[in-house]
């Protein structure tokens, strides 16, 4: 007995969660509505627990790689801070949305096991070391997604946006199970780490596995929201309850940066001079398109969404400089800084979207840029913490927006994309226009909304700590970029 436990010890949060999202799924069978904090209590004591395995189980391996599952699953560094930041964002999302859902009556159990069971998708897909576990951890979280959106069923706008959303995530999934099937049958393997040695040891077919990997890229590209694979997110974005939109622009989008990292990085490492230029095609569409398109939004989820395109693109840039004319002495300092810009973009989206959740009350969603208009008259506080995040993700110093691109960019200049460094600057100062309108209207226009702003302790405490991270990461990012370029170098 042991020895078994022992064998799944890198599992152990996802073992945890899925027995404690069980039990949450009984327990509010029998809650009656006035008791629903009971939910909510015990979600976050779930994602408590999450945490303290985590760090046990890093403070266990110390540090080191740690299969389970017949190496199907796989713990390293990587994995257990994405999965940290992770349940951070989520605990955030269960705080920020619980007096939101709560005025609509969704605040049910199964929009707690639904997050729930999508979170234990994206932990299955940060931690997958095969291509069966990375696509059922996919299907996991996605299924999950769909019916989050389609929870408000009154809402003809949420179903349209549900359908929307799982026609084009099935074409997706469809394209991306291709491209693995073709991996597999040029290398004969469902391992990721065990393909990479393959192609090095130029044991596989060259033809089927460079169309393979076309797919695959494409697959990844939707998940990531990058052009032109994006046209979902808009419309997915604007047709969700705010406080789902929170979650889709959020925690999914670590564990697609895992999905993209395992597959290219561990598995596809060989043919990274392939993927790089499909990657700088991505990158380049994305940073043009989401940072044009998004000036042109009156609706704060949409233009949120475009501006999280654009962030994918910075993203997409960290990964396409590391191999540099075949050698990787820098791949680790620029994949360790796309996972920090990843990492902080998650952080930006939970307090740019939390905000959209704390100005919305019952009966009325702040959904236009014109619901911003005095927010400094009606709470200074609030203004500050939006200031932050608005020029975080324009990328004003001294905030961690600022330090993230800056990080993204060094390692782009170093591997000779100059000129793709000088567009990615041009497009983030296309891009701060629509960020500093929002601080223009919170601070020199006159309210239109004078009703006071109501938000929980936790909700407040949340906001808070959200807002000021982003200055205090700003002022003191070497702790956690040491982190990110630690955890590749580990993998």
């Amino acid at each position: 007995m042991n020895s078994t436990l022992q064998l799944i010890m890198p599992a152990y949060p996802e073992v945890f969660l899925l027995i404690m999202t069980s039990i949450i799924l009984m327990v509010d069978l029998y809650l009656p509505e006035r008791h629903r904090y009971v939910t909510y209590m015990l979600t976050q004591f779930t994602l408590l627990g999450c945490a303290v395995l985590t760090i046990g189980m890093m403070q266990a391996t110390g540090g080191q790689t740690a299969f389970a599952f017949n190496d199907m699953f796989v713990g390293d560094v990587m994995s257990d801070v994405l999965k940290l930041v992770t349940y951070i964002s989520v605990s955030a999302y269960f705080a920020y949305s619980r007096i939101y859902m709560a005025d609509r009556n969704l605040l049910t159990g199964d929009f707690f096991v639904l997050s729930l069971f999508s979170m234990l998708g994206m932990m299955v897909m940060i931690s997958a070391n095969h291509l069966i576990a990375l696509h059922v951890g996919l299907e996991l979280m996605s299924l999950s997604l769909y019916a989050l959106i389609a929870l408000h069923r009154d809402s003809a706008r949420s179903t349209e946006a549900a359908m929307k959303y799982f026609v084009l995530g099935a074409l997706a999934s469809g394209l991306l199970l291709y491209g693995m099937s073709m991996l597999y049958g040029a290398t004969g393997s469902l391992y990721i780490r065990e393909i990479a040695s393959i192609i090095a040891a130029g044991e596989a077919n060259q033809m089927v596995l460079v169309f393979g990997l076309v797919f695959i890229v494409a697959g990844v590209a939707f998940k990531l929201g990058a052009v032109p694979f994006h046209m979902w997110i808009p419309d997915v974005y604007h047709g969700s309850t705010n406080a789902v939109t929170l979650f889709i622009g959020t925690a999914s989008k670590l564990a697609g940066f895992a999905m993209a990292v395992r597959l290219l990085v561990s598995g596809l490492l060989p043919l990274a001079f392939d993927w790089q230029l499909m990657l700088i095609i991505l990158a380049v569409l994305s940073l043009g398109v989401g940072n044009i398109v998004a000036i042109a939004q009156t609706n704060i989820k949409r233009m949120l969404g475009y501006s999280a395109i654009s962030h994918m693109g910075f993203v997409l840039l960290g990964l396409l400089a590391g191999v540099v004319d075949g050698q990787t002495f820098g791949a680790a300092n620029a994949y360790g800084a796309a996972m920090f810009y990843a990492v902080i973009y998650v952080l930006m989206g939970l307090g740019a979207f939390g905000m959209v959740l704390l100005l919305s009350r019952s009966g009325f969603e702040a959904e236009n840029l014109s619901d911003f208009k005095g927010l400094n008259q009606r709470s200074p506080w609030y203004a500050f913490m939006m200031l932050l995040i608005m020029f975080a993700m324009a990328g004003v110093p001294p905030t961690a927006g600022f330090y993230a691109k800056l990080a993204v960019l060094e390692p782009v200049i170093a591997a000779g994309h100059v000129w793709l460094a000088v567009y990615a600057v041009i497009c983030s100062v296309i891009g701060a226009f629509y960020y500093l309108r929002v601080v223009k209207l919170m601070y020199f226009d006159e309210p239109e909304d004078t009703n006071p702003l109501q938000a929980g302790f936790d909700m407040r405490m949340a906001m808070s700590a959200n807002g000021l991270s982003m200055l205090v990461l700003g002022i003191l990012p070497g702790p956690l970029m040491a982190l990110c370029v630690y955890a590749m170098e580990a993998l």
